[in-house]
């Protein structure tokens, strides 16, 4: 039988089993922003950015160039002199030594900082007639200052409705609230507190309500007590609020103007920084001295305020 030899399949080239490769074109590169889309935030920021210049940043300047002049507000001429505007101001007691009538407000700032934290921890949690009580306390923010001072300028003189409160307890004095300086800026340091104990209590309100309600549940159950709440959980979380206020609170007692202003007009010793540096411009017609008084208000307000921010610094709260 002959013999029949097998032939091995011939092996078909690699190439040849593969679909053919259709040719890609590059993909397009990708163009960066137009310059359109780039200028479209700035057309938005343009209105804001043209009033925050107009009105703060060139008034600012304005004011800068006054204080080292000797202008009336007035008079076109607007001689130079330097340094004498800051000089006079360091060196005349009366116009120095209002900084001390701060001192009064400082201390009604720190009472009513005390007073907003705790009604704003007591209302935070579950009370009756609590929403009743918070309208309350936010009330006389929203009353103008003006009305304020007139309101408390009866409630204050002689005879008026604070005499006769206190006659009905049988101690009704003929004391002149507003007569002497001690008593008048108590009197209105303490308007002052009942003003603006508002703006912290809501402020401190909201910070307390932002903690994840968990974690009173976890106090609770580990039972935790109301203070021991606050000191561990409310405390460490408002921190950042807290110190905001006391920055409002510093910046506050130093520019206090319109309580004082309309209930006395700074008389008995009750005329602040503020009080005086308007009488400078529009009473004595001493522009330039004014404007010096100004920017050494800001300048303490900005040193005071980076002190502050230096001694107590911002600290991320992560209680979660």
């Amino acid at each position: 039988m002959p013999e029949t030899t097998e032939t091995a399949p011939a092996k078909v080239p690699r190439a040849a089993t593969r679909p053919p490769r259709t040719t890609r074109r590059p993909s397009p590169r990708r163009r960066g922003p137009s310059l359109l889309r780039r200028l479209t935030p700035w057309f938005f920021l343009a209105a804001p950015l043209a009033l925050l210049v107009t009105f703060t940043y060139v008034p600012v300047a304005n004011m800068i160039f006054y204080s080292f002049t000797d202008w009336d507000g007035v008079s076109p001429d607007r001689n130079l002199t330097g340094f004498d505007n800051y000089r006079q101001i360091f060196t005349r007691p009366e116009l120095f030594r209002v900084f001390f009538v701060s001192f009064y407000y400082l201390a009604a700032s720190a009472v009513q900082i005390v007073i907003a934290l705790y009604f704003a921890t007591v209302l935070s949690f579950d009370l009756r007639f609590r929403n009743f009580f918070k309208g309350i306390l936010f009330f006389p923010y929203l009353v103008n200052g003006v009305a304020i001072g007139f309101v408390f300028l009866y409630f204050f003189q002689d005879g008026g409705t604070l005499d006769s409160v206190l006659s009905w307890f049988g101690a009704g004095s003929d004391h002149a609230w507003l007569g002497d300086p001690t008593s008048a800026n108590t009197s209105l340091a303490g308007v002052s507190v009942w003003r603006f104990t508002g703006l912290n209590f809501v402020l401190f309100l909201g910070a307390i309500q932002s903690i994840p309600a968990e974690l009173y549940e976890a106090a609770q159950l580990d039972g935790a007590t109301r203070w021991q709440q606050f000191r561990h959980i409310i405390a460490p979380s408002i921190r950042p609020v807290v110190s905001l206020s006391v920055i409002l609170a510093i910046s506050g007692s130093l520019s206090v103007f319109e309580i004082p202003y309309i209930m006395t007009g700074g008389a008995t010793g009750t005329s602040t920084f503020v009080i005086q540096t308007v009488k400078l411009a529009f009473q004595f017609n001493k522009t330039g001295l004014a404007s010096a008084a100004a920017v050494v208000l800001l300048l303490i307000i900005l040193l005071v305020t980076w002190i502050q921010r230096r001694l107590v610094p911002d600290e991320k709260v992560d209680l979660v």
